[in-house]
C-alpha cells in the first residue's frame, strides 16, 4: 500500500492543476511585492537551498565550497545567479496567461540544466519548496492561505514544466524515473 500511495503521490506532483484567473492575479500581486526586492530574496532562497541541501552546492563550481552563509551572501555568482533564478520566475509570472510562453521559458530552464548542467530533477521540487518557505516567510502579510494555494499551485506548474526536459532526456542517460522521489509539502 505505501508504495501505491508513494506512486499516486509523484503522479499528483508531475501533473499540473490548473491556475484560475484568480489565482493568477494573486501570484502577480504576491509577486510584485517580492520581485520589488528580486536580488536579496534571489539570495535568501538560494542561501536557505544550499544550508538545507548542500548537496546541491556541487552543481555550482563558483561557491561549492562555501559553508558560511555570510560569504554565501556576499558571492558575486552567487547573486548573479539569484538575479537570474528570479528573472525566470518574473518571466513566468508575468506570462502566466500565455501558457505557451511559460512553457517555453521553464522548457528552456530544463534543458539547460537537464543536458548542461546535469542537475537531478529532484533539486527543482526542494528549490521550489524552499522558495515558497522564504516568500511566505518575508512577505507574510500577503501570504494569506489563498496565496499560499496559488504558489502551490504555481511551484507544481514550475516543477512539471522544467522537469519535462528530463523525461526527454534523462542527466547522464538514465531513467527519466530518477531523482524523482516525494517531499512532503512545505
Amino acid at each position: 500500500m505505501e508504495k501505491v500511495q508513494g506512486e499516486m503521490e509523484i503522479e499528483r506532483w508531475e501533473r499540473s492543476e490548473e491556475i484560475s484567473d484568480a489565482e493568477k492575479k494573486v501570484i502577480q500581486e504576491t509577486w510584485s511585492r517580492v520581485y520589488a526586492n528580486c536580488e536579496d530574496v534571489g539570495v535568501s532562497i538560494l542561501i536557505r537551498f544550499f544550508v538545507n541541501f548542500p548537496s546541491a552546492k556541487q552543481y555550482f563550481s563558483q561557491f561549492k565550497h562555501m559553508e558560511d552563509p555570510l560569504e554565501m551572501e556576499r558571492s558575486l555568482q552567487l547573486r548573479k545567479h539569484a538575479r537570474r533564478v528570479m528573472g525566470a520566475i518574473n518571466t513566468v509570472v508575468e506570462n502566466l496567461n500565455d501558457s505557451e510562453k511559460v512553457s517555453s521559458v521553464l522548457a528552456l530552464v530544463g534543458k539547460a540544466h537537464a543536458l548542461k548542467h546535469k542537475v537531478e530533477p529532484i533539486y527543482f521540487k526542494k528549490l521550489t519548496g524552499v522558495m515558497l518557505e522564504v516568500i511566505a516567510e518575508e512577505y507574510a502579510n500577503d501570504f494569506t492561505p489563498e496565496a499560499h494555494g496559488a504558489w502551490t499551485k504555481m511551484r507544481t506548474l514550475i516543477y512539471t514544466h522544467v522537469t519535462a526536459a528530463y523525461k526527454e532526456d534523462p542527466p547522464g542517460g538514465g531513467s527519466s524515473a530518477e531523482g524523482t522521489e516525494v517531499l512532503p509539502d512545505t
